[in-house]
């Protein structure tokens, strides 16, 4: 435990915490995409899929046990990672009075520097999300037992959607950048990997950012009602 403790202290260590957090968050952020995408196949099959959820290791659990205890292992993942970008964050800027050059790629040069105000950014929207569709405090007309109906209400007004589609741009810019980082911190060194790293996490974050973005647009257009 000594050791362990030791190495979070150092930079090193803070950053192999940010990546070993960052490996579930990034995978949950893919697999919720993928399961919203359901919406499109109705509200019998949303509602069910939502159900399923809810019901998924009930005889272990408990009905709602599996997303708590995934809700805690998440919520875990997420204040450690927080932390550890905190604590990184105040170094560097305790260590560094002027700011280096480094020649880059445009855009991966953009997702680097909004890493950590992108960071701020998706936390705040993460809150709101979960009052919005988890617990319903900041829905106006939510209903537990039809998550279709809470979907399509809450994106039906405009402005809620408008904040959802503008908190896809630095999920998509933190997702970007993330797996790049986390390759470089766990040393994965394989010329494979490093050559295929960076457009890989590209595609994935377009295509979850796409993915995201395209239920309000779709409740707003009346493709989905």
């Amino acid at each position: 435990m000594q050791g362990v403790i030791s190495l979070y202290r150092s930079s090193v260590g803070k950053k192999i915490t940010m990546a070993l957090t960052g490996v579930p968050l990034y995978g949950f952020v893919i697999v919720h995409m993928i399961g919203n995408l359901k919406i499109y196949m109705g509200p019998d099959k949303y509602n069910h899929y939502a159900e399923f959820l809810r019901t998924f290791l009930s005889g272990v659990f408990g009905e709602g046990g599996f997303l708590w205890i995934a809700r805690l292992v998440l919520g875990t993942c997420v204040v450690l990672h927080i932390v550890a970008a905190t604590q990184l964050t105040l170094t560097s800027w305790a260590a560094r009075d002027v700011k280096y050059a480094k020649k880059e790629d445009l855009s991966f040069t953009y997702a680097s520097r909004t890493m950590r105000w992108g960071g701020v950014i998706i936390a705040l929207f993460v809150a709101y999300h979960l009052l919005h569709f988890t617990t319903g405090n900041a829905h106006p007309a939510f209903d537990h037992e039809n998550v279709y109906r809470n979907v399509v209400t809450g994106f039906g007004v405009w402005w809620v959607s408008l904040f959802y589609i503008a908190a896809m741009i630095p999920l998509g810019f933190h997702m970007y950048h993330g797996i790049w980082s986390m390759t470089q911190t766990l040393a994965i060194e394989n010329p494979r990997v490093l050559a295929w790293r960076r457009p890989a996490a590209a595609v994935l974050a377009l295509v979850t950012v796409a993915g995201n973005v395209s239920i309000p647009i779709a409740v707003l257009s009346g493709l989905v009602r």
